[in-house]
């Protein structure tokens, strides 16, 4: 399993010259060239790939892949977004998806980009999205959806394997073969043919002889032409295949691709919880027409709906697909709440986990040695009592880009889209198909049907027939609302031990929250804010003091108890789903041997998909959960590592009851 979390997260190291052009310091070379102005990004890459001609052929609702190979300060990118913005229309879209090994520093970025004035208008919404940037993929969204960035961060013989995606276009821009040979390697280039189709174009700085020959190995067609200033040539190239080329390596049958949904794009998203307001953004972002149905008279009245909820991560040292999944929705969720008002609706107040025993302290030792500083690193008694402005027993472990946001501005943001129709008192209790379409029932009459249906509703997908045998279970959490004091106002960020406190917000501190499996009684309980109480005596004795908490009438506190939806793997569940029986048919030779691999195409339902199990992480994992939703709808890149979607999938229980033999 791959080890994303390591060097691969040191940010690039630059020296400027008298032109003020960044250089590399590590392979001892320039950036982009000031001498020929943008003109050298436009010929090479735009020109050379034919996409003025090809963005202005793009019809609405459709799109353009591009990859890169090599971010550097993004100045391809936003070439490329300028040409888009002018010549696509309106409902086209464009997705650029970047590796790079180095990123820059936000001010080293913001440095580059000021030499560039006339990007600017591109140049600032980039850099204000430029944020929780940590190894891994992350997804970046621009012009409301319309423009959608994927950094990969890391060594490219890492990233792009884990890569799922069809790309139209490639900009080959690494630093020179002969500085940083890496990025030429004939094992690359592989890769470059993997996710390239019949369609696909290629433009490159260099002719080198070494980049050729690899690159007409692996079923490139190239041209060398007439280059600009100092370079005589530069290439571009077409890829035709190898006649006898190996079958690429392809997902097995259970986790590939369903075949495009035909017809008008309508979508129909059951539940309005941050899992289903996120996944009808996305979907609407591209076009598609949803219908929001909602059983309450608002959103977010169930898990979503608590004043504070935490953006904290727990992760393991050993790259898993869970670490994986969490720190790329951390960095997406990041970026996503900046839309918000700030204080009110979110605060990057940073959160504190405390290393309260022991075993707790090696686990963020190892934390700490693995991931980038920036992410989380470690705090003694001191440090961590200055950071939090209370008195603590212990340091611990402090994520500077965490915090709080209040969920419900959160979802009303994302379900605010035009093409995001939201119906109230709405409660569907069946899914009929008919005609290709799915109706959603309420028992009596139908309430509304679509090309698609995502069900969003947290464990009530189970009341579903198609969905039944998802292994989800309820687990009930209260939080205690605790009045703000003048003495509580100096805790300056989340603090977390087994519960967790925040910075009051308008008034009120959010401390929680209980765990109970057993309980389907969602009224408050006095035990629970007993509880909840001692949990905060666990976390900080002054801070507890500050809030009166001995003082104050457990029978009168006011609080609030949801359910958490999770399953036993503690990974979401998000993506397609098969019909259950003749999938346990289709795939039966695996009960006699798991080594099996048939190609068998699965039994989809067509239409139908799943955004659930998300667990106390539905901040972090459901608004990416709802980009990888859209990315299966329209077969576009995935926001995650190939293997971390294939983690999410429904179709992994079905599969282990085989290879069990259940």
């Amino acid at each position: 399993m791959s080890e994303p979390f390591t060097t691969a997260s040191q940010t690039a190291q630059l020296d400027w010259d008298e032109l003020g052009q960044p250089h590399s310091r590590a392979y001892g070379d320039v950036y982009f060239s000031n001498s020929l102005g943008l003109s050298e990004p436009r010929y090479v890459f735009l020109d050379n790939n034919d996409l003025p001609a090809r963005f202005a052929a793009l019809p609405a609702g459709g799109k353009l892949v591009i990859g890169e190979t090599g971010f550097g300060t993004g100045l391809n990118f936003l070439c490329a977004w300028e040409l888009f913005a002018r010549t696509a229309v309106a409902g086209a879209q464009l997705h650029f998806v970047s590796v790079e090994k180095y990123p820059l520093s936000h001010a080293d970025l913001h440095r580059a980009l000021a030499l560039w004035p006339q990007l600017q208008p591109f140049a600032e919404p980039l850099l204000d999205q430029y944020v929780a940037l940590h190894p891994g993929f992350q997804r970046l969204l621009f012009d409301g959806g319309r423009v959608v960035l994927t950094l990969l961060i890391g060594d490219v013989m890492d990233m792009l394997p884990q890569l799922d995606a069809e790309i139209d276009a490639w900009f080959l821009d690494g630093f020179a073969p002969a500085k940083n040979p890496e990025m030429w390697s004939p094992e690359l280039f592989n890769e470059l043919a993997r996710l390239s189709t019949p369609r696909t174009t290629l433009g490159t700085f260099t002719t080198a002889g070494v980049v050729r020959r690899a690159l007409k190995a692996v079923g490139f067609k190239l041209k060398r032409v007439p280059g600009l200033g100092h370079k005589w040539e530069v290439l571009k190239g077409h890829f035709i295949g190898l006649p006898e080329a190996p079958e690429p390596l392809r997902s097995k049958a259970w986790y590939a691709r369903p075949p495009a949904i035909e017809g008008p794009r309508t979508a129909l998203v059951v539940g309005a919880g941050l899992a289903g307001c996120a996944t009808a953004a996305s979907l609407a972002a591209r076009g598609w027409q949803v219908t929001l149905l909602e059983r309450h008279g608002d959103i977010a009245q169930e898990g979503s709906g608590n004043p504070q909820g935490v953006l904290y991560l727990k992760l393991s040292a050993h790259g898993t697909s869970l670490s994986r999944l969490i720190v790329a929705g951390f960095g997406h969720t990041r970026r996503q709440i900046q839309r918000l008002q700030r204080g009110q609706d979110w605060d990057a107040c940073g959160v504190l986990q405390l290393a309260f025993d022991d075993k707790e302290a090696a686990r963020q030792a190892q934390l700490a040695a693995a991931f980038p500083a920036d992410l989380l690193h470690s705090l003694n008694q001191t440090e961590a009592e200055q950071q939090a402005g209370i008195a603590l027993a212990s340091g611990g472990l402090f994520y500077p880009q965490g915090g709080w946001v209040h969920p419900p501005t959160l979802c009303r943001v994302l379900s605010e889209h035009p093409n995001v129709h939201l119906q109230l008192h709405q409660h569907a209790v069946q899914l009929r198909q008919e005609n290709g379409q799915w109706q959603a029932w309420d028992g009596e009459q139908q309430l509304a049907q679509a090309s698609v249906v995502v069900l969003a509703g947290a464990a009530d997908v189970r009341h579903f027939g198609p969905t039944a045998q998802l292994p989800l279970k309820r687990i009930r959490g209260q939080i205690t609302r605790l009045p703000q004091t003048a003495a509580s106002t100096s805790l300056s960020t989340v603090v977390c031990a087994d519960g967790y406190v925040a910075p009051a917000r308008n008034g009120e501190h959010t401390l929680g929250a209980s765990f109970d499996f057993h309980s389907d009684d969602l009224s408050l309980k006095t035990a629970e804010h007993v509880s909840n109480l001692q949990l905060l005596n666990e976390i900080s004795t002054d801070l507890a003091q500050r809030l009166n908490a001995d003082a104050l009438p457990v029978t009168e506190l006011q609080g609030r108890a949801a359910f958490r939806c999770t399953s036993p793997d503690y990974l979401p569940i998000v993506g397609p789903v098969a019909d259950h029986d003749a999938f346990a048919e289709a795939y039966g030779v695996l009960r006699k041997d798991a080594r099996q691999s048939p190609d068998t195409p699965c039994p989809w339902l067509p239409g139908l998909y799943v955004n659930s199990g998300h667990g106390s992480r539905g901040l972090i994992t459901a608004p990416l959960a709802g980009e990888l939703l859209a990315a299966w709808l329209n077969n576009e890149p995935l926001p995650l590592p190939r293997e971390v979607a294939e983690a999410c999938h429904p179709n992994r229980f079905a599969l282990r009851k085989l290879v069990r033999n259940q």
